[in-house]
């Protein structure tokens, strides 16, 4: 079998379990969790990266092999998502972004309209753009138009742990996009992720699930696997489901009928 390897913009993307950096009790938790799974993706808060800081600083704790991809947390439009991007690549945090901007301070829904406006400015400044969405189809294929590298829909409120409630949609996305759809938000459980996978979602985003169990590393190396062997359960073909029962092997031919 050939090497399974996604491509976001130009760069291969080998690990497809992608990581967030929020709600660790510690920097060096968070290190261990890295080093455990070895993502080649990892979102960073702008408010956590001061790389002129002489005391400790997140990025001492990332391998310098990630792609470290800023996320605009804290934008309530596309202006302020669009100033924060631009702090980060100045910051020397690269040109990798996930574009988010909330409005909404109790379910914490992404604006699609205001992440479009964003999207489409940040994509003529050539940031690789990642837009944390809503999954809806013809914004979706807006964000896509607009040069999106990839979307990623949530999977149900963030931080909720409640998986992956928005599966219907997510699949509708899978089966219209030329772009890969990333699951981003919601996601509890290692089977949470195995499911996203065995559906085609090319990665997921994980990050409270990892952060806030009881051994962090160990979650991490769940929720690895289960990556793992959801994408290739998902590329081996797996078989559609039927009303009735099918025998597996069969009932004839070794007894005489009666």
């Amino acid at each position: 079998m050939p090497e399974d390897i996604l491509y976001i913009g130009k760069r291969p993307i080998k690990n497809r379990l992608f990581i967030g950096t929020g709600k660790f009790s510690s920097n060096a938790v968070m290190k261990q969790v890295l080093e455990e799974v070895g993502p080649d993706v990892i979102t960073v808060a702008l408010r956590r990266v001061d790389s002129t800081s002489k005391t400790e600083n997140i990025l001492d704790y990332i391998p310098k092999e990630c792609i470290i991809m800023p996320n605009t947390s804290g934008a309530r439009n596309a202006e302020e998502a669009i100033r924060i991007a631009r702090l980060a690549r100045a910051s020397g945090s690269g040109d990798w972004v996930k574009v988010e901007v909330i409005k909404d301070n109790k379910y914490l829904l992404p604006d699609n309209l205001e992440t479009l406006k964003a999207t489409e400015a940040l994509v003529k400044e050539n940031f690789t753009v990642l837009p944390y969405m809503s999954p809806d189809l013809s914004m979706a294929k807006r964000l896509q138009d607009a040069g999106a590298s990839a979307v990623m829909p949530l999977g149900s409120p963030i931080g909720s742990s409640r998986g992956l409630k928005t599966k219907e949609l997510v699949e509708i996305l899978i089966h219209e996009l030329n772009v890969p759809v990333i699951v981003d938000a919601g996601l509890g459980r290692p089977s949470d992720a195995c499911e996203c996978m065995e559906l085609g979602c090319a990665a997921v985003l994980v990050n409270t699930a990892i952060a806030i169990a009881q051994d962090p590393a160990n979650m991490a190396r769940a929720f690895s696997k289960a990556v793992k062997a959801g994408r290739l359960a998902y590329i081996s073909g797996i078989p559609s489901s039927s009303v009735e029962a099918k025998a597996s092997s069969p009932l004839t031919g070794f007894l005489r009928d009666s």
